[in-house]
């Protein structure tokens, strides 16, 4: 964290349908970083999904600072085939620029970390470019590394 006042004013909760907006500009952030762009059908979408409460349907976090929109989450808990628990895969992760280095990315993992426990999931995983050097510097920090390299069908 940047200092005591950071660590005070910092706050991860659920997305909440009033976070559409700022959840948006958060997205769209993350979403640029990766060179993608959806529709704003897409945007909706999701963020209803988020919200939906269903079970194996993606759960959101939004991290806030000193009442700002500085960062997002979003988690899924599915089964695995050699586990009699759920594990958790934590898809998209984004903090604001100008909110980096205060701590928000690990603040956010840890809360999911902490969603995990709660419902009895004892892997928690993600995926990111090998390039994502920033990020992985948190990672190797909070997490353990794998050996297993993604695939995925072309269309």
């Amino acid at each position: 964290m940047a200092g005591p006042a950071a660590a005070e004013s910092l706050h991860i909760r659920p997305v909440e349908r009033a976070d559409r907006p700022q959840w948006g500009r958060m997205w769209s952030g993350y979403l640029a970083f990766y060179k993608t762009e959806l529709p704003e059908g897409m945007y909706d979408l999701a963020f209803d999904r988020l919200l939906s409460g269903t079970a194996g349907e993606f759960s959101g976090l939004i991290a806030t600072l000193g009442g700002k929109t500085v960062g997002l989450l979003h988690y899924l808990f599915h089964r695995h085939g050699w586990r009699q628990d759920q594990v958790c895969y934590r898809q998209d992760l984004y903090t604001d620029p100008a909110a980096r280095g205060q701590g928000v990315g690990a603040a956010l993992i840890n809360a999911v970390y902490a969603e995990a426990d709660k419902a009895g999931a004892p892997s928690v995983y993600w995926l990111t470019q090998e390039g994502n050097e920033t990020a992985r510097k948190l990672y190797d920090r909070i997490a353990t590394e794998t050996d297993f390299i993604k695939y995925q069908r072309s269309l």
